[in-house]
């Protein structure tokens, strides 16, 4: 089988996602994700489109993350993940949106406003 690549994306981390079968190493940025997601809460984000789907350890995955932060990187990976076991196997795909696994989430930071310290706060008021 070749390889498969798809796209995750999660507030602005972007997870370029390239999966073969194999026995369920997961490589991000070069280094083992156990390495590179530090907490098992991450470590679970990552793995549980697998765990959906029923194939866990059946593919390898190599996956270049890029921006945003360690959260919004692991949950990029997991859509990517998800995307790319769809493309493999159709099966796969009602397990996955039950569990919303192939939905992005578009919600991002919203912006800062001129004359405010933040999005919506407000400078102390003062009468006199």
């Amino acid at each position: 089988m070749e390889v498969t690549n798809r796209t995750g994306r999660r507030k602005t981390a972007v997870a370029r996602v390239y999966l073969t079968v194999g026995n369920g190493n997961i490589l991000v940025n070069k280094r083992d994700y156990k390495e590179y997601f530090p907490t098992t809460t991450l470590q679970y984000v990552v793995t549980q489109a697998f765990n959906v789907a029923g194939v866990a350890g059946k593919y390898d995955v190599k996956a270049n993350l890029g921006g945003g932060g360690i959260k919004g990187q692991a949950e990029a990976l997991r859509l990517g993940i998800a995307r790319a076991l769809v493309s493999i196997d159709a099966e796969y795909q009602p397990a996955l949106k039950a569990e919303g696994l192939l939905t992005r989430d578009s919600r991002m930071v919203e912006r800062k406003k001129p004359g405010h310290p933040k999005a919506r706060k407000r400078f102390q008021f003062s009468k006199r």
